[in-house]
């Protein structure tokens, strides 16, 4: 599990790892893309 955990270190610190946190952050910002999540998650949660 660790070894999971330093990939992922190293992911976010690396210039890929950081557009991509970028353009989550920019994507969470938005009302309409955090609407979106949000029914995603829980059609995901009523699965179960």
């Amino acid at each position: 599990m660790s070894g999971l955990i330093t990939r992922i270190k190293q992911f976010t610190r690396s210039p890929q790892g950081q557009r991509t946190i970028a353009s989550a952050r920019r994507a969470a910002a938005d009302p309409r893309k955090r609407e979106q999540a949000r029914r995603l998650l829980g059609r995901l949660r009523g699965r179960r």
